[in-house]
């Protein structure tokens, strides 16, 4: 079973950038300590050098596990710190969105062509002996995801085909431009949401 989880800062300044590479750690370790996978399958780097705007992260493991881990963590995420990067700045709370993606209908896979290769980049030199990373690609479309995050090509596999499937709903809902306006309309209307976790402090510690 592959769960995808969708970090973001959206339209936020670099702090909430920051608050996405601290909350990734935070899930490592704690999906490391649950006994369950988690992979780097996608980024888009933000603001200064080694921050980022968003990241999909696969997580691996039993079905009933995974969704026990990963449903606190979906909505708002609140980080409640002064400012690391501007210290003189007033604001303290800085806001995450976290979305779920799970793998797509089982027919969605017949629309799908895969390709295995050599992973390159983490995984190490064991990863890169044996063709364990997987190129997805939906054919209607030409969309199409490389994962290779796993030394384990079943999961690679899996993660692509989540991966894709939340792409093509995504590139449908944009074809009437409904999900960026939704997504701005999001940002600007944080007050009026329900924080689904809440961390403090520079050490992004949970409360």
């Amino acid at each position: 079973m592959a769960i995808l989880m969708q970090v973001s800062a959206n339209t936020g300044p670099e702090e909430c950038c920051l608050g996405v590479v601290k909350l990734i750690a935070h899930l490592e370790a704690k999906a490391r300590a649950a006994g369950l996978g988690l992979t780097l399958v996608e980024e888009v780097r933000g603001g200064a050098s080694g921050l980022l705007q968003s990241a999909v992260l696969a997580l691996e493991g039993e079905d009933a596990a995974c969704r026990q881990f990963a449903t606190p963590y979906a909505g708002t995420i609140l980080w409640v710190c002064p400012s690391p990067l501007r210290p003189q700045h007033r604001r303290k709370n800085w806001y995450l969105d976290v979305m779920l993606f799970a793998e797509p209908a089982r027919d969605f896979g017949m629309e799908v062509r895969f390709e295995t290769m050599r992973s390159s980049g983490p995984g190490g030199q064991h990863a890169n002996k044996t063709e364990t990373a997987v190129r997805a690609t939906h054919v209607a479309t030409g969309l199409s995801v490389k994962v290779g995050g796993s030394r384990s090509q079943s999961a690679n596999k899996a993660a692509a085909l989540a991966l894709l499937g939340a792409k093509v709903q995504e590139h449908a809902e944009q074809a009437s431009r409904e999900s960026r306006a939704q997504r701005r309309l999001r940002h600007c209307s944080r007050a009026a949401d329900v924080v689904a976790k809440r961390f403090v402090g520079n050490e992004f510690a949970e409360r």
